[in-house]
């Protein structure tokens, strides 16, 4: 069973339900604060870094537990082929480290700029629909014709860069996620694109795909008695027949197989195998 570290920095506060996502998908979650001894994190298969609001925001979402030694501990194990995702906060860690998109390592290229769309401007708490846009590394196993609704939550979501750049990335096969509308059809803006990301991108990736940056919460969806019953699309209409159906709520939900796919991905990295 791959053992996963669940990285809990100053103002983590999403690394207990990570914890039990990544358990129910079949790993073996271990809690571990960023000031571990360094040969701790040799011992990992793989690393999540959850959401919260690391050192209050302080600076930039991020910018500052980016830069803890840590983060060259995952860095190398991400070169060995160790799986790496970071969830919101997390994925604000990973940008402002410069392990995502990676083009060069260590230099920050992307940002996760303030949410700015039409109708909202500020912390935002809401669910979206995502659509799997690259089919390697720890997203091996999602088909890129499912959608999979998930909440958000931050206000410092919006990926942006030179518009250049995201087309490259594109090319490179590095955006991970992407906001959608409910029945898979493009993103038509807010709410649908909730903070007006480039390219109405969700999650980037390093080129490999094994280092995933991404702003929903799939541990917030990861079993079906937490999607609402008013949400729209299959899964919506999963959760209405599933009324009264105890049993059925408690199967999983549509972030369970962000995490399914992620313990396998580690899973091959602990047995040798490739990305």
């Amino acid at each position: 069973m791959s053992r996963i570290a669940i990285v809990q920095f100053p103002g983590s506060n999403c690394e207990a339900e990570t914890a039990r996502a990544i358990q129910s998908a079949g790993g073996a979650p271990e809690i571990v604060r960023w000031n571990a001894p360094p040969d701790v994190w040799a011992t990992f298969d793989g690393f999540v870094l959850p959401g919260g609001f690391s050192y209050e925001d302080r600076v930039r979402a991020g910018a500052i537990a980016a830069k803890h030694a840590v983060l060259d501990a995952i860095a190398m194990a991400a070169d060995a082929g160790r799986p790496v995702l970071g969830l919101c906060n997390g994925a604000q860690i990973l940008v402002e480290a410069g392990l995502v998109p990676g083009i060069e390592p260590g230099r920050v290229e992307v940002a996760l700029a303030a949410n700015a769309t039409s109708g909202w401007n500020g912390y935002i708490c809401d669910w979206v629909h995502l659509r799997p846009a690259t089919p390697r590394g720890i997203l091996a196993s999602l088909p890129r014709d499912r959608i999979l609704p998930m909440p958000v939550g931050h206000g410092e979501g919006r990926f942006t860069a030179r518009p250049e750049l995201f087309a490259e990335l594109e090319r490179r096969g590095q955006i991970a996620f992407r906001y959608v509308a409910a029945d898979g059809g493009k993103a038509m803006g807010f709410p649908e694109n909730p903070n007006g990301a480039l390219q109405d991108v969700a999650g980037l990736c390093d080129a490999s795909g094994i280092v995933v940056a991404m702003m929903p919460h799939p541990e917030r969806a990861a079993w079906l008695y937490q999607v609402p019953d008013a949400l729209g699309g299959d899964w919506g209409a999963r959760r209405r027949d599933a009324t009264g159906d105890r049993p059925r709520l408690a199967g999983p939900g549509p972030g369970l197989a962000i995490y399914e796919s992620f313990v396998a991905q580690s899973a091959r990295a602990a047995a040798g195998g490739a990305a």
